[in-house]
This record gives structure tokens, C-alpha cells and sequence, in this order.
């Protein structure tokens, strides 16, 4: 990306979605879950309120600006700070890019909690790909690990899946995020494996600990007990999302490596500016740095704002 954008950012290579653009419809951190596990840190706003939390003039502009570049993009993704169905007026978005770029397709990362509501389902239709989230049955399990707004409850949401799948003609994956202690007993296990064949979903993806979570506590599952988790859904398409280390190395580095010096090339940056730029976490965003800087290829100024790192 060529200049900092405020609700758009990357694009950054995903293992699921290619190279994606992200596109942010939220203020952090608006949600309707507290999840253990998120890298994007402790929700502070936790709703179930759906509304335009940020200007859709704005993101059109900032996507029209963008895209009249012709980039080379897999997926324009509606993910961020929260839960982009929150945001009331997505569905305007997605057709602004489907009427102004069709040659984009558009993808939707939600934690599933909304789709109880008829509208919120009529409003992802056209979205050419969802991944939803579901990591737990039992509403013990969910209370510990997702940390729910009041008014919700698994049931609900399980049959707002259900309801989805039967509304929505594209691709649709279900998301565990597995949390050793929480939800990786056999009884939770079985819970999900039957629920997961009731919604119907077109792949089952089992995530653990890449980054570091909201809460310390919070371990990576060991990749041999997510081989044995496989056993739960073996008559389901499912596949593991193994941590970037371990599928992609330093090519992925060296492609987060480059993006960042593409754009301090053309701006001095701060830390915040570049993880608002490439989507990734701020502890890999400054392990990138340190690197970039112990190669010699960047170095920092200090400002008012902090520091501002340059190319040498």
C-alpha cells in the first residue's frame, strides 16, 4: 500500500485468503465477544449494537482510491479491530466494490455471534466468502473462552449458523480456535464435530496460538493433540492452520520485510502506522523491525509521536 490508510490495511499475504486487502468498518476494539485468544487485545467496547461505527463515505473513498490502482489482490476482507457485521452498513460496501470492482473478490472474517438476526444474515449474501468462527457448545466452555456480551448464548448463535447456510450460496468455512484446558475435551469435541455437520459448513478449520493472545495464559495447542483432534471430524473437509512458522518461514518474513520498506520508502512510519498498514500484530511488526534495523536497512528517528523509522 502506497500510503496509510484509515480503515484499510495490508494488503498482507494470508494462508487462507491469498494476498488481502483488509478493509476495518470499526473503532478499536467494538465487539461482541472478549475472546481469550485475540490479537487484537481486550475488547473495550462489548456490543451487540449494530449501527455505522465509522463514516462508509470514507471507506469508499479510501477504497476508490485504492483500487482504481488496479493492485493485485486475491480477496478484499472485511476483518480488523471487532466483528465487521456490526457495522449496519457493510452490505453498502460490498456492493460499492461489486459495482465499482468486480473483479475483486470480497470475503467477511466474523465470529458468527450476529447471524441470529435476519437482517445481519440478508446482509452478508452477496460476500463471496465467509469464515466464521464457532469455539464452543457448552455455554461454560464459551463463557471462559469467548467472553460474551450478556445477551448471548451458544444456542443462538449455532441456529443463526444453521439459518445462514441455508441463505448463503458461496463458500462458507467454520472456524475452532482451540484453547488447551477450554475447549479440547472429548466431550467439547464431540459437541462441535455434531454441531459442525448441523450448519453444513464447506470446510472445517481448526486454528490454535500463532500470537500472542489477550490473556498470558493462553497457550499454543501442541501439533500432534491437533492431529488427534482431526479424528473428531474425519467425514469433514478440515484442515489445520499450522502457525505461519511452520508453513510459510521466512517467506513470509521476507514478504512482510518487503512490505514494510515499500512503504517507509515512500513515509517515515511509526510502529502503529505499519501495523495499521500490513494487519499484522504488534510484536511481529516489531520483530520485523528490530531485523530491518539490525540488517541495516533501516534505522529511527525520534519524535513528538515516537519513534519514526526511515530507509538507511
Amino acid at each position: 500500500m502506497l500510503k496509510t490508510y484509515k480503515h484499510l490495511f495490508g494488503p498482507v499475504p494470508s494462508r487462507r485468503l491469498g494476498l488481502s486487502l483488509g478493509v476495518d468498518l470499526l473503532m478499536p476494539k467494538t465487539c461482541s465477544l472478549d475472546c481469550v485468544y485475540c490479537e487484537s487485545g481486550k475488547t473495550s467496547a462489548l456490543t451487540v449494537e449494530r449501527c455505522e461505527y465509522v463514516s462508509s463515505d470514507q471507506v469508499e473513498d479510501e477504497l476508490n482510491d485504492y483500487l482504481s490502482t488496479h493492485p493485485r489482490l486475491d480477496h478484499v476482507t472485511f476483518s480488523g479491530w471487532g466483528e465487521p457485521v456490526l457495522n449496519s452498513c457493510m452490505p453498502r460496501i460490498v456492493r460499492f466494490i461489486k459495482t465499482h470492482f468486480p473483479q475483486y473478490r470480497t470475503a467477511l472474517l466474523t465470529n458468527g455471534t450476529l447471524f441470529y438476526m435476519k437482517q445481519a444474515r440478508q446482509d452478508v449474501l452477496d460476500i463471496d466468502v465467509i469464515i466464521a468462527s464457532l469455539d464452543a457448545v457448552s455455554n461454560d466452555v464459551f463463557q471462559a473462552l469467548n467472553r460474551p456480551h450478556p445477551s448471548l448464548e451458544p444456542n443462538m448463535i449455532i441456529q443463526g449458523l444453521i439459518d445462514l447456510r441455508k441463505e448463503y450460496r458461496h463458500e462458507l468455512w467454520l472456524e475452532i480456535f482451540i484453547v488447551p484446558g477450554l475447549n479440547d475435551t472429548d466431550s467439547e469435541l464431540k459437541k462441535l464435530s455434531e454441531t459442525a455437520k448441523q450448519i453444513g459448513a464447506d470446510k472445517i478449520q481448526i486454528n490454535t496460538l500463532d500470537r500472542p493472545g489477550t490473556e498470558a495464559w493462553v497457550k499454543a495447542c501442541e501439533k500432534s493433540n491437533l492431529e488427534m483432534i482431526q479424528r473428531y471430524f474425519d467425514d469433514l473437509e478440515f484442515v489445520i492452520q499450522e502457525s505461519s512458522e511452520g508453513i510459510n518461514g521466512s517467506g513470509e518474513k521476507k514478504n512482510i520485510d518487503s512490505s514494510i520498506l515499500q512503504i517507509i520508502s515512500r513515509r517515515p512510519c511509526t510502529c502503529e502506522d505499519l501495523i495499521k498498514s500490513t494487519g499484522q500484530s504488534k510484536t511481529f511488526i516489531e520483530i520485523c523491525l528490530k531485523r530491518l534495523m539490525a540488517e541495516g536497512k533501516i534505522y529511527s528517528d525520534r519524535m513528538l509521536r515516537g519513534d519514526f523509522y526511515r530507509i538507511s
